[in-house]
């Protein structure tokens, strides 16, 4: 079988007003018992290798199996911290051990009066039999900044 040699380009905004103060949402990214109690997939992924370095130049690896399903890592790079204002990763994705994408992230966190306005802005390369998941990523992100939304409340 011949893989098609491609690639494909998606970009995204998600933002989020959280009626909870800045630190609070910062801290659910920068102490990594937070961030694993939030991040983790619930009851549908069983969790595999986790690393957690919350610095410049630090990473994280997040993998796990999807019940009945493909294994999903996530390896990351702090590209960019600057404390209850930003946060910029460079990460990649691999899906049954296959590279699936790079991508760049940043996180903003903006007090507001009602809480905290958080913006994920993302712009994604994706590789080969992966190009046509852009859309799959946004939903995915969504996914996540509910579960946030949820560990938050």
């Amino acid at each position: 079988m011949t893989i098609e040699r491609r690639l494909a380009r998606a970009e995204f905004t998600l933002t989020r007003d959280y009626p909870v103060p800045l630190e609070r949402v910062w801290d659910a990214f920068a102490e990594e018992d937070q961030k694993r109690h939030w991040v983790g997939g619930g009851d549908t992924v069983e969790p595999g290798e986790w690393a957690f370095n919350f610095r410049v130049g630090g990473r994280d690896v997040d993998e796990g199996t999807f019940h009945g399903g493909p294994v999903s890592r996530y390896e990351a790079t702090y590209t960019d911290i600057v404390e209850h204002v930003r946060i910029v990763t460079t990460y990649d994705m691999w899906l049954d051990g296959v590279h699936m994408s790079t991508s760049v992230a940043s996180f903003e966190f903006e007090p507001i009066d009602q809480g905290t306005r958080f913006t994920h802005v993302e712009h994604g390369v994706f590789f080969d039999q992966f190009w046509a998941d852009g859309p799959n990523r946004e939903e995915g992100s969504r996914g996540l900044l509910e579960a946030l939304g949820n560990y938050l409340a």
